[in-house]
């Protein structure tokens, strides 16, 4: 599979979530403005700060693909890291942070809410518009953990693929906030006791602190040098070792250096025993073929010492 189709594909649920984000932040600001809630406004907040964020996905999109060069010999994509770690601190500061002090605000001061109609009225339409965004990010996530065989919220949390992680996580946590926001709401209806909002306030900004905090550390593990889970280096190692050319591999190093882009070191033994001149070409055209692969970005292999041990993949 070539990378375009995944890059149009992955571009497409971005896109789409940031309109969705756009419509629901200007209709959630509204009534939050009509209605005087508490919840209402963290809610806006929480859509504002997620419209933001699609803007840094995309520009880590963009900036990923630049073809390498001179002084990025293994090319950009851990820019996608980079940007995609921002959204995340916007989540937190602008959505999270924003919620708690207004929630802490309304316990202290409360403040008298109205029109309820209006806030379930823009609950319902933002629960529609997120849903359509999360069903086209979970569309994504399933072709992705199909083609690496391994499950569709496991891949989502674990995989390389920053930006699908952090539009699902967001997407996932604007339903379950439109959801504290209809209780805090409601509650605060039936009662007359802003409390019920205020705790609402609260709780949705302490849903976006936690996936923010789980989004900026899995950014921060690729950032330093991420590398794959077991299964994937027995996969990669094996089809080292089955290599026609190759006789054994005594040393194997993965590492993500972009959204499903490997560096691979190797130390192999090749089969035969040839002059150095034709061990170097051969090492070359095995680097070559290896990178052939569309998961791997760069491959570098060295000759194994002989009595190193070889690695078993079993």
């Amino acid at each position: 599979m070539s990378d375009a189709p995944k890059k149009t594909a992955q571009v497409r649920t971005v896109v789409v979530a940031f309109v969705a984000n756009l419509l629901v932040a200007i209709a959630k600001s509204i009534a939050a403005l009509i209605t005087g809630s508490a919840s209402m406004l963290a809610e806006s907040a929480h859509s504002w700060a997620d419209a933001g964020n699609e803007i840094f996905l995309l520009i880590a999109e963009r900036r990923a693909v630049k073809p390498a060069d001179a002084s990025h010999p293994l090319g950009f994509g851990r820019e996608t890291y980079v940007w995609s770690l921002f959204a995340a601190v916007g989540l937190f500061t602008a959505g999270a942070v924003v919620s708690v002090q207004h929630g802490i605000s309304e316990l202290i001061d409360p403040e008298p809410a109205s029109d309820f109609a209006i806030a379930y009225l823009v609950l319902a339409i933002a629960a529609v518009l997120e849903g359509v965004s999360f069903v086209q990010s979970m569309v994504q996530a399933k072709k992705g953990a199909a083609r690496f065989g391994r499950r569709t919220l496991e891949y989502a949390l674990n995989s390389s693929n920053t930006t699908l992680r952090a539009v699902l996580a967001e997407d996932a946590a604007a339903l379950i906030g439109l959801t504290i926001a209809f209780f805090g709401i409601l509650l605060h209806q039936l009662t007359g006791n802003s409390v019920w909002d205020a705790v609402g306030s609260l709780a949705i900004g302490l849903l976006l602190g936690v996936v923010a905090i789980v989004l900026i550390n899995r950014n921060r593990r690729f950032l330093v040098g991420q590398t794959p889970g077991d299964a994937a280096r027995a996969v990669a190692g094996r089809a080292l070792a089955e290599h026609p050319e190759i006789s054994r591999v005594t040393y194997l190093h993965l590492e993500f250096v972009g959204p499903s882009q490997l560096f691979v070191v190797a130390a192999i033994d090749l089969e035969g025993n040839h002059r150095e001149e034709e061990v170097a070409r051969q090492l070359r055209e095995l680097e070559r073929s290896i990178e052939g692969n569309d998961l791997i970005k760069k491959a570098v292999l060295t000759l194994s010492v002989s009595d190193e041990p070889s690695i078993s993949f079993d």
